[in-house]
């Protein structure tokens, strides 16, 4: 929902979030929020077969995607609107994300990579792409992003951070 919510403060046309085709949680979690569910039976195959569903589904005005993932706990709206600028003062270029020695996500990618990614049969995502058209890729450092939330102990030091914080 978190992730949903700072997405939408870019302002989309259109907003499309790519979930398992079994889980009902997420449409459930996010019902108050203006996007469309779409369920890839794809997904366990990984990101790629996520981002190439969402692409394709994605409504034929927009002229790029915003592609965001939901385990940053340090993602804000105002970096991805920061990626959307970028983007916007130069529209044949991607903008991504730098952050601990890489380059991705989150990342707005122009319409003319879609077809590229699109036929994209490996499990990288975007990644690969914006690692091989490095002077076509506007890069927004966001040092903050590194951590991210993959297994249960990342989530464990994350609550456990978040709790011996000083309260205000």
């Amino acid at each position: 929902h978190r992730a949903l919510r700072i997405a939408l403060e870019t302002k989309p046309f259109d907003c499309i979030v790519v979930s398992r085709i079994d889980d009902h949680r997420i449409a459930s979690a996010i019902s108050d929020l203006a996007c469309r569910i779409a369920p890839c039976a794809e997904a366990s195959r990984g990101m790629a077969a996520s981002l190439r569903h969402g692409l394709r589904l994605l409504d034929a005005q927009c002229s790029a995607a915003l592609i965001v993932l939901t385990d940053q706990p340090a993602l804000d709206s105002a970096h991805l609107c920061a990626l959307r600028d970028a983007w916007r003062n130069q529209p044949g270029h991607a903008a991504a994300s730098a952050y601990a020695d890489t380059v991705g996500v989150p990342a707005v990618l122009p319409r003319s990579w879609f077809e590229t990614l699109t036929g994209n049969h490996s499990d990288q995502g975007a990644r690969e792409l914006l690692r091989a058209r490095p002077d076509e890729v506007c890069i927004v450092a966001a040092p903050n992003l590194a951590f991210d939330i993959d297994t249960q102990a990342d989530l464990a030091r994350l609550q456990s951070t978040t709790q011996s914080a000083p309260k205000l």
